[in-house]
């Protein structure tokens, strides 16, 4: 069954997206095991990897009902081999001793996955030409790239994760030059409101982090004025996006039309969100670490800084989607967000000096610097923001 204009997210998305959410926790992991530049490159491939299959059933459930008949046994079938390839993923780059050889079974399921949503997707495009012709070319660029992940399975170190980039590249870039037209969008509303769940979704595993961080360590009122301030730097990622950012993003999907509309989808939710994702991951693992260090006082002091590559996830992290929001604001409405720009560049210039502050006073700062844009955008904005939240309310 076709979805239409006013077709809304169902439960089976939501269900869909619980295996998402194991899955960031799972690579937020396999970078706080590896905690190092290699660790964080392979946990950022990994990222790509498991949005491009996320990004893939977005879209398959705004062309037809993913509830309803055939589609929802593929909703279920892809969700069990995703389940897999979750598990998989503390594997994916280094196989443990015994069992079976898990960074290639990583790559098998990853191609199923991929393999049952052309299958879906086709049986939707039966009548309808120019989306097969778009399929047929996504599929065309999926095999060489299963194909080097393939054989980045056999290799180690820089070639491992070079291969692995090379892959995505071909993948990303096949669907990027093939272009909009064939694509189809039929209700802007349920495409804005998958990828708004979704960067919720990713915001909740910020605050699991904090959770992780602290796990079975005694409770004292520096642990807890930290969890306050992260909870607040995550709440004010959340306010970034959610109380301008997606609604400007929907209504111009909503009064884009036909090429214009897939393109504006392609470029707005499936390119640029990726970076807003990559952002909130990396700042989870260094609020992870920041726990550590403030909670762990049997081998952290309470005035110990945090430092090297946790502390460049957190700020970096933070960097990367500001001017991930900036970048969406630059394709929506032609201009960039000076300020947020101005923050993120901030933010890494300063990050060798904050190497020498305590990590609680650290989470105080950063948090403390995302709401301090937040008042300020409020107060020099006020009239627009008004406008827009009446617009779309």
């Amino acid at each position: 069954m076709s979805a239409d204009e006013d077709h809304r997210v169902s439960t089976i998305e939501l269900f869909f997206d619980l295996v998402f959410v194991y899955a960031i926790t799972q690579t937020t992991q396999l970078m706080a095991d590896h905690l190092s530049p290699a660790g964080v490159g392979q946990g950022l491939a990994m990222l790509a990897v498991l949005w491009w299959c996320w990004c893939s059933y977005a879209w398959l459930g705004n062309t037809i009902h993913v509830d309803h008949g055939v589609a929802r046994l593929a909703m279920f079938g892809a969700m069990g081999v995703m389940f897999l390839v979750s598990l998989t993923i503390p594997e994916a780059f280094t196989d443990f001793p015994g069992g079976l050889f898990a960074p290639v079974f990583f790559v098998v399921c990853y191609a199923l996955v991929r393999l049952l949503h052309l299958v879906a997707y086709l049986g939707a495009a039966r009548h309808d030409a120019g989306l097969r012709r778009v399929l047929l070319k996504m599929f065309a660029g999926l095999l060489p790239s299963v194909a080097l992940l393939g054989l980045a399975a056999f290799l180690s170190g820089p070639w491992q994760l070079g291969l692995w980039v090379v892959a995505l590249l071909a993948d990303y870039l096949n669907v990027y030059f093939t272009g909009p037209e064939g694509w189809r969008l039929n209700s802007p509303a349920h495409f804005a409101e998958r990828f708004g769940l979704i960067v919720i979704i990713a915001l909740g595993e910020s605050i699991v982090a904090i959770g992780i961080g602290i796990g079975a360590l005694p409770m004292s009122w520096l642990v807890a004025g930290a969890a306050v301030c992260g909870l607040a730097l995550a709440a004010g990622m959340w306010w970034t996006y959610f109380d301008v950012v997606a609604r400007v993003s929907e209504h111009r999907l909503t009064q884009a039309t036909g090429i214009e509309r897939a393109k504006l989808a392609t470029d707005s939710y499936t390119f640029l969100h990726l970076s807003l994702i990559a952002g909130i991951v990396l700042v989870a693992l260094g609020l992870k670490k920041s726990f550590v260090y403030i909670a762990d006082t049997a081998h952290h002091s309470p005035g110990e800084a945090l430092h090297g590559v946790p502390i460049w996830t957190l700020t970096g992290g933070l960097a990367v989607y500001l001017i991930g929001l900036s970048a969406l604001r630059k394709r929506n409405l032609g201009s960039w967000n000076h300020q947020r720009l101005v923050v993120a560049v901030l933010l890494v210039a300063a990050t060798p000096l904050l190497e020498h502050v305590p990590a609680a006073a650290l989470l105080l700062i950063v948090a403390g610097l995302v709401l301090g844009l937040i008042t300020f955008e409020r107060l020099r904005f006020a009239e627009w923001r008004r406008k827009v939240h009446t617009a779309h309310s």
